[in-house]
């Protein structure tokens, strides 16, 4: 898959005003996974965490991608949040870029209102293949290169529907948010928030690049029970012990800051917080 060395382009819409917030995530789970044959782990590295580089300019603010009418009642606190101000965590940490040849990746951040039955929101996670050359076995959003000719919403829905079957036509994105600086891989990341208005099945499409598909209530991820903290030698950051898998790194730390926007956090880090060793996985 080719990168192009520049910024892609981006379209820009009138900015979405939201206002009354909509429902709460409840403590409900209801989860679409589908799973490849088990296969031999290879070891993670050490996590990506953004970071703001050197020689950096600020990114410019969330990019609202729709007009008011077509944001969901429930979601437009979390847009207004994106878009009035300082953002949450690693979504301001890392909100800087690099001038020149970076790498550029989208990923798909798609929320829907649940399954039926379930009490609140959910989120698409996937999980890599074990036996990928990078990140092998890690939790993921949906996402990956920029192709030529293509902007990052594009790209992310490519990737949506190449990793597990979304159908495109499916999904409203809403928000571009800053992009994201990864020093490890040299990526530059421009996360897509969308909202998933005709839900439909997801699955893995290429066992040999996805193990795992998971509609993960926000519910279970908000859920002190199910959150814990990661290390790797001097790192520390949030995961989530949901859905079969343990979510870390670069999709934890923006999940971690989702549910701020989102106003979805409870307090989760008390003393008997259990910490996880990355390194052993």
């Amino acid at each position: 898959m080719t990168v192009p060395a520049g910024d892609p382009l981006v379209p820009g819409v009138a900015a979405a005003q939201p206002r009354e917030a909509g429902p709460t995530a409840g403590s409900g789970a209801a989860t679409d996974a589908g799973t490849a044959a088990a296969q031999a782990p290879v070891a993670s590295p050490e996590p990506e965490v953004a970071v703001e580089p050197p020689d950096a300019l600020l990114d410019p603010a969330a990019v609202p991608l729709v007009g008011d009418d077509e944001v969901p009642h429930w979601l437009r606190p979390m847009i207004r949040r994106s878009l009035g101000g300082q953002l949450p965590g690693m979504l301001d940490r890392g909100a800087r870029h690099q001038q020149g040849g970076n790498r550029q990746s989208a990923v798909l951040m798609l929320l829907s209102e649940g399954t039926t039955g379930s009490s609140g929101p959910d989120i698409l996670l996937t999980q890599r293949a074990a036996t990928l050359r990078t990140h092998a076995g890690q939790p993921a959003f949906p996402g990956g290169a920029i192709d030529v000719g293509e902007d990052a919403v594009a790209a992310a829905l490519r990737e949506g529907h190449e990793e597990t079957g979304l159908d495109p036509a499916s999904v409203t994105p809403l928000v571009l948010m800053p992009r994201l600086y990864l020093p490890r891989s040299e990526f530059i990341v421009h996360p897509v928030l969308a909202y998933w208005h005709t839900p439909g099945p997801v699955a893995p499409v290429d066992p040999a690049e996805t193990a795992l598909v998971a509609r993960v209530p926000i519910a279970e991820l908000a859920d002190p029970a199910n959150r814990v903290r990661g290390s790797w030698g001097t790192f520390v950051g949030p995961a989530f012990d949901v859905a079969g898998m343990l979510v870390w790194g670069f999709t934890a730390a923006i999940v971690d800051a989702l549910l701020d926007l989102g106003g979805w956090t409870v307090p989760w880090e008390f003393p008997h917080t259990r910490t996880i060793d990355l390194s052993r996985r």
